[in-house]
């Protein structure tokens, strides 16, 4: 059940507000029958950025919405605790505040943090009091080949430092292999080690060779507990794409109508314009309803997306566009 927000000022922040998602017993005749039909899929992705063109003060709410639904993420080999203090800090003010001033808009933040597990008490301390959740990538991401006892161990301790989100890597060889079974034992054991910390099951959807089985490791994974879908690392060669993105939705779509439980999905990788994240929130409106727009069922995992929507708001107000590097990440 929705429960309301508990004051008017945090009421901005993400409200992780609905019952999660308890999983239910592996159904192999629903998962052999999922389908995927590419043509039709392409046919509809393609449709969109066409004809989903929204100005003026209409774009500039699309933005903000889509503001407060990005992970920030910074997965970097030379992350520092002084880049991911800097990352935090503009999570918590991720606009100028003359811009949303002139919008008529305050207390904007991202939906969350997103850091590797060694970042993750730097990013916690840094958004004490702030409301915003640390996610921690573990599992062995990217590849998710770590042994599996260890990878469970790194989700244990990510929780322990205070992660309130664990975006985990599934083992694609099941889904390539068609073993079921070890998918739905491997996502149940990993949603149990989170514990009260939501999971965000990363397929990467790149390597899984088919959108067939995109469906079927979206709904096995939402029969495991998921309560996000996410498509990539954001480290695969193709990323999300607007017909995975369809494939899975419409996955999410039908669990909800099966189950009434609703999933998140996040999409990760290659989403970089202002442009495509409307085209992104278009769909899940059309797709999943308006519920779905809010950060606690939807994501962008990005890191220069918020540069571009920041240009994008300036320009709205303003009528210049300002130099990117005057909206640094970190």
């Amino acid at each position: 059940m929705l429960q309301p927000a508990t004051t008017s000022q945090d009421a901005h922040l993400p409200q992780l507000t609905l019952a999660r998602n308890p999983g239910m017993d592996l159904d192999m005749n629903w998962v052999r029958s999922v389908q995927a039909n590419t043509s039709a899929i392409e046919r509809r992705a393609a449709t969109l950025p066409a004809r989903r063109s929204v100005k003026k003060d209409h774009q500039a709410a699309w933005l903000l919405k889509a503001v407060t639904c990005i992970d920030l993420t910074t997965l970097s080999g030379d992350d520092t605790a002084a880049r991911v203090r800097r990352l935090c800090a503009k999570a918590r003010h991720p606009v100028n505040a003359q811009v949303l001033a002139s919008l008529d808009m305050t207390g904007i933040t991202t939906g969350a943090v997103c850091v590797y597990h060694e970042m993750v008490e730097t990013a916690v301390a840094a958004l004490d009091g702030s409301g915003i959740p640390v996610a921690a990538v573990s599992t062995g991401f990217p590849a998710g080949l770590s042994p599996f006892d260890l990878r469970i161990e790194e989700i244990r301790r990510s929780v322990a430092a205070g992660a309130a989100e664990i975006d985990i890597v599934i083992s694609r060889r099941h889904v390539l292999e068609g073993n079921w079974q070890a998918l739905y034992d491997e996502m149940r054991e990993m949603r149990a080690a989170c514990g009260d910390a939501h999971v965000k099951a990363i397929l990467a959807t790149g390597e899984l060779g088919t959108l067939r089985n995109v469906a079927r490791a979206s709904l096995v994974c939402m029969m495991a507990g998921a309560d996000f879908i996410k498509t990539s690392t954001g480290k695969e060669s193709v990323n999300a794409t607007l017909p995975v993105s369809l494939t899975m939705i419409r996955a999410i779509r039908d669990y909800h109508e099966a189950t009434g439980i609703h999933v998140g999905y996040k999409p990760a990788g290659g989403i970089s314009k202002a442009k495509d994240a409307i085209t992104y929130l278009a769909l899940i409106k059309e797709e999943l309803g308006a519920r779905w727009l809010q950060p606690d069922l939807f994501r962008f995992g990005a890191s220069s997306l918020l540069g571009d929507i920041e240009r994008q708001l300036e320009h709205h107000v303003t009528g210049n566009y300002s130099a990117a590097h005057r909206h640094p990440m970190g």
